[in-house]
């Protein structure tokens, strides 16, 4: 024996599935003799790099452990006061453990296949109900990316649902987060809304305001009546949007109670780690008489084919792929698991610890302020609920450098004001630091200051008429699950009923649902990244400076670009964020005119609803009978609108999943004719090591890290849509108010914090790390591999609807099944189907109506790839039955899918066997994953919209 101890275990034959072994019988079946030829069939010549990524070299799982290590030691993980909607939280282990860290809960996809997600829509229907409870409102939607991003959606429905269409002038009050009002007034441009931000006790009511936004408790912490503002408004017919801080309502008056027409919000301190700015879920909640003007997703009650209790996505599914330009909002992907945790933090404590933690925060506080008052401090707001005013006049920078000293983080104003907010991590020890940090000052620092004397006989300081007295989390899933093993129970529970990653290949078409590795994700709960406040001084985070350093390099090396922001918070984010560059870059050119955006007629629904919300003008591009962009449409279009032509907003490889070979040309006409390229970077897991957007001639893209680069999708959230620039667009990238970002013609920002939800960023930086160069460029390879190895072994059964020049695809395929509606079978029919073979459907009718759009990733096994085949070759089967005579109503496929409770029921009147039902295919006996409920009636529940967790009564006679 002889030990080499030069071996190291590669990341990449981890990331990617297929053996080598197996190779060969995959090119075998698509017909080619090695993976170079299939590239050089599928990748047109005139856009491969002409050289390899220029990366460093790939590190083992061990080893970027111990580098990610190092970079996190670099923050300093101060006690923060800062707030402004961020503040230290305790994350209960049984959640961390079990939600968080947790693959079966952060691996799964948005719920549009509601029979096998049952477990995560009931767990975003809690997170729902608690919004509604706490907020005092109507209706809830199951999360939004940020804070800001919901104030500007409550403002955009404000300005939706407006009495007079003439109006266009929005009140902000200036006692709001500065990060919010900056990203309400980026919304505000493009739409041609006119801010105004003041004094609320000041605001005009004329004919040109259509409402108003204030927050709850303001900014500087005053906690104020805005009831007669309420009413004001609503005698105008205009709207009153509130943001509020979702813990303090536990004690004070709902908005709801006093006029509020929509509330919105971060859900962070419900659990959610600070994470340096993110992921948290926002949440939205408004009027039921606005259900249709909520932007996102709603959860809903409806029941199945049994009549049996069910949940599945209201009203909005996949609103932008039916309304495009006309939707509400370009949100695609949300906060799903945030909100999911946010949900399950609630249910662990149950209103009265959710009270007994709003009211340690505000006791703590009322100590505070009366010892800060002892020592001669001058507290300016004298109602709060967590957070405090301190005038300290030129006392600030002494105080400022001994907190520092303390390891201690206060928010700083120029004009001599101190903010200091509490929060539910706040203890006695960490209450006598800060108080000797400011009695230090007034030369008391040896008085000694006993905490438990300051805490007797204390008085709320909030008014009357505004401490609440309703009550909120009544239903009984709040209040059955406090102790750790019920908890657990019922976090299990609800996982098993969900299909995830850890059940079977999940094979969407546009989506990307690859391997998140073990690693990418370990560092994610490390304190030094989770407990770091978005605007901490520079010097307490060159760990993360050092990862968007590195992160920007790389994707710019894998990109083509000269520049990455990190702030759009979600693909669709990213798509709005480059377009607003573009917006910016005609403008500084003197040509503010350029405003009509070119978008094929097979682009991604989000596409046109980001255009639309840009203030662009959309003119729609035909495809040929190829599935092909039309170039002459193109040419044609450019060059009509060649003064006022701003983009092209292009997916490349397609939508349809094959690489255009005019793609260069198509560039080449809107650069000529004054435009700028915009790519659409959802598909860019085809592209890494073989071309690149910026080689391609796009002046911007946004990258979907939850996809191309391993952020897991948690059930329809986080995700990352960071945009690189070209180097003319640089300084119009995003800036923000509160923390100093290049750009010398900044946009205003796009997301509350200065990078985004910036924790996750993590897991793509080791992606990238661990995979190298050549691990990045294979993974592409494989990933055409084996979706052209799909095509291979379904193209004689089912209709590929597109293909490439030499008919390959790219990473993904459209298999047509319209065919099929002669004898009665609609897709949805196969995606129900599919449930009973344990697999996802992949994309159901996207691009297309009536298909499926197929993206097995490479992260898939052939014996992965196989199981898939079999059960569509074996639904083929099932279909071709029903063709040569079978029924057209009772059959496997109308049926699906199959329950346990219909398996095992005395009465099954099926015309096929409860084996052939449930047991289709040999290997499922082994792993059979089995739906929780029939078939979701969809109608039913639009029609009778439940947007809360019904009373306990409900589920029992849906139960009987």
């Amino acid at each position: 024996m002889k030990i080499d101890f030069n071996f190291v275990e590669q990341f990449e034959d981890r990331h990617i599935s297929p053996s080598e072994a197996d190779v060969p019988a995959m090119l075998e079946a698509i017909g080619v003799s090695s993976i170079d030829e299939l590239i050089d069939k599928t990748i047109p010549e005139n856009i491969r790099l002409k050289s390899p990524l220029n990366l460093p070299p790939a590190l083992s799982e061990v080893d970027y452990l111990k580098k990610m290590k190092q970079i996190a030691s670099k923050n300093k993980v101060f006690k923060s006061y800062i707030g402004q909607g961020y503040y230290n939280v305790t994350l209960p282990n049984v959640i961390l453990r079990n939600v968080l860290e947790n693959p079966g809960w952060y691996t799964q996809y948005t719920p549009y296949q509601a029979e096998i997600a049952q477990g995560r829509l009931q767990a975003l229907l809690n997170f729902q109900t608690s919004v509604i409870d706490l907020t005092g409102m109507e209706i809830a939607n199951a999360s939004l990316l940020d804070e800001a991003t919901a104030a500007a959606e409550a403002m955009f429905m404000q300005y939706s649902v407006r009495k007079n269409k003439a109006a266009n002038t929005f009140f902000v009050s200036e006692n709001i987060f500065p990060q919010t009002i900056d990203v309400i007034r980026t919304r505000s441009e493009s739409y041609g809304i006119e801010l105004i931000v003041g004094d609320f006790n000041n605001i005009e009511l004329n004919e040109n305001l259509f409402g108003a936004l204030v927050q709850y408790p303001a900014a500087n912490g005053e906690v104020t009546e805005f009831q007669e503002l309420a009413d004001k408004l609503h005698a105008q017919n205009m709207t009153l949007g509130v943001v509020a801080d979702i813990m303090s309502l536990a004690l004070l008056t709902p908005p709801g109670e006093w006029g509020a027409d929509v509330v919105v919000g971060s859900t962070q301190r419900l659990g959610i780690p600070m994470g340096f700015g993110g992921p948290h879920a926002a949440y939205f909640a408004t009027k039921e008489k606005y259900k249709r003007n909520i932007p996102g997703r709603i959860i809903g009650v409806t029941i199945d084919a049994t009549g049996k209790y069910a949940l599945r996505m209201a009203l909005q599914t996949r609103e932008q792929h039916i309304r495009r330009d006309k939707a509400s909002s370009n949100i695609c992907t949300a906060q799903a698991l945030l909100a999911i945790m946010a949900g399950f933090y609630t249910v662990y404590h149950g209103p009265k610890g959710i009270k007994n933690i709003a009211s340690r925060i505000h006791g703590t506080t009322l100590v505070l302020a009366k010892a800060l008052e002892n020592l001669g401090y001058t507290i300016t707001n004298k109602s709060f609920f967590d957070t405090l005013t301190v005038e300290v006049g030129d006392l600030l920078e002494p105080i400022h450098a001994d907190a520092l000293n303390s390891e201690i983080n206060l928010r700083y104003d120029k004009l001599g004001t101190i903010g200091i907010s509490i929060d539910e991590t706040t203890d006695k020890a960490d209450l006598e630091a800060l108080i000797k940090v400011f009695a230090k000052i007034k030369g008391q620092g040896n008085n000694e200051i006993v905490i438990s004397e300051l805490a007797e006989d204390l008085q709320t300081c909030i008014p009357e008429t505004l401490q609440r007295t309703s009550e909120y989390l009544t239903h009984p899933v709040f209040n059955s699950y406090h102790s750790e093993h019920e908890m657990l129970r019922y976090i299990k529970s609800l996982e098993a009923k969900d299909l995830s990653l850890c059940h079977s290949m999940i094979p969407l078409g546009s989506c990307t649902m690859k391997l998140n590795a073990t690693t990418e994700m370990i560092p994610l709960t490390w304190p030094e990244i989770g407990n770091i406040h978005p605007f901490a001084p520079t010097d307490q985070t060159n760990g993360y400076m050092q990862l968007f350093d590195e992160l920007n390099q790389w994707l710019c090396e894998i990109t083509g670009f000269k520049r990455m922001s990190f702030q759009p918070n979600s693909g669709a984010q990213g798509e709005y964020t480059g377009l607003m560059v573009i917006r910016a870059y005609h403008q500084a050119n003197g040509e503010q005119q350029r405003n009509v955006a070119l978008i094929p007629a097979s682009a991604h629904g989000t596409n046109p609803a980001s255009a639309s919300m840009a203030g662009m003008k959309i003119v729609v591009i035909k495809s040929d009978e190829k599935g092909n962009i039309d170039v002459e449409d193109l040419r044609a279009q450019a060059e009509k609108h060649k003064e006022n032509l701003s983009c092209l907003m292009v997916t490349y490889p397609s939508t349809y999943g094959v690489f255009e070979e005019s793609i260069v040309e198509m560039c080449d006409i809107i650069h000529k004719n004054g435009g700028q390229v915009y790519m659409d970077g959802a598909n860019m897991n085809a592209q890494v090591g073989f071309t690149s957007p910026g080689f391609i001639g796009a002046d911007v893209c946004h990258l979907n890290l939850h996809k191309t680069f391993c952020i897991p999708h948690g059930g329809g959230g986080p995700g990352m849509g960071p945009i690189g620039v070209a180097s003319h667009l640089i300084d119009f990238l995003p800036g923000h108010p509160i923390v100093e970002l290049e750009g010398s013609h900044s946009i205003s920002s796009v997301a509350a914090a200065p990078w985004g939800s910036a924790s996750i960023l993590g897991i793509s930086h080791g992606y990238i790390a661990m995979m190298g160069a050549e691990g990045l460029t294979n993974a592409t390879r494989f990933a055409i591999l084996n979706a052209n190895y799909i095509k291979a072994r379904l193209e004689k059964h089912y209709t590929v609807l597109y293909s490439g020049a030499n008919n390959t695809c790219a990473h993904e395929m459209i298999l047509d099944c319209r065919s099929f509606k002669t004898v009665g079978i609609e897709v949805t029919d196969i995606a129900k189907r599919l449930m009973d073979y344990g697999f996802h459907a992949p994309t159901v009718s996207f691009p297309v109506a009536g298909t499926l759009m197929i993206e097995p990733t490479e992260s898939e096994s052939k014996p992965e790839l196989d199981r898939f085949c079999d059960a569509l070759l074996s639904i083929r089967k099932e279909i071709q039955a029903i063709e040569d005579g079978g029924d057209k109503v009772n059959n496997p496929l109308k049926n699906a899918p199959h329950t346990a409770q219909n398996i095992a029921s005395s009465g099954w009147d099926r015309s096929y066997t409860r084996e052939e039902a449930a047991f289709p295919l040999d290997y499922i006996r082994d792993n059979k994953f089995w739906p929780s409920v029939g078939r979701v009636n969809d109608s039913y529940g639009d029609r009778t919209l439940i947007c809360a967790c019904p009373p306990i009564e409900e589920y029992m006679d849906t139960e009987s």
